[in-house]
């Protein structure tokens, strides 16, 4: 069964692993995730809101036909719309897209970093991290109703943080 604690702490793994923010989706149905969990800066995350930018999104087609891990960088030739390379006014230069499909569900996810790409052993350990999460947050996989509605609550504190107190 899934421990909340448990997820905190991979989620908070991730955050240190992401310097410059994540976005994760977990349990894609047709183009709506289950859970949304970004760190993203909020400006930025606006801006690709706003834009729709995930229809051009060369991370997102990527990772919706693909599984495994992928850096932006060998993304580049494949963004038309220069998504990534807005990206790097907010300090994400480089980034990785892992994406999976385990349980009859799909989840997919970047990370990125202002100061060096992902070094190969990075890439497995967020694949790894990014997996374990994808399983403990199947639904079918035993989670109740208490701890769904806590996950949820999560990806909303952390998409949408509230001001520092």
């Amino acid at each position: 069964m899934a421990d909340k604690p448990d997820i905190r702490t991979v989620l908070k793994r991730l955050e240190q692993q992401s310097p410059t923010g994540f976005a994760i989706a977990f349990h894609i149905k047709f183009t709506t995730p289950e859970f949304l969990f970004q760190t993203y800066p909020k400006a930025w995350i606006d801006i690709y809101s706003e834009g729709g930018y995930v229809m051009q999104d060369p991370t997102v087609s990527w990772g919706f036909a693909n599984e495994g891990s992928r850096r932006w960088s060998d993304m580049a030739a494949e963004d038309s719309a220069g998504i990534l390379e807005q990206c790097k006014a907010f300090d994400m230069n480089y980034g990785l897209t892992v994406a999976l499909e385990r349980g009859g569900s799909r989840s997919l996810a970047s990370f990125t970093r202002s100061d060096r790409e992902f070094s190969d052993a990075e890439c497995a350990a967020l694949q790894a991290d990014l997996t374990a999460l994808h399983d403990m947050t199947l639904g079918n996989g035993g989670m109740d109703d208490r701890l769904r509605d806590d996950l949820h609550d999560l990806s909303v504190q952390m998409t949408h943080p509230g001001p520092p107190t």
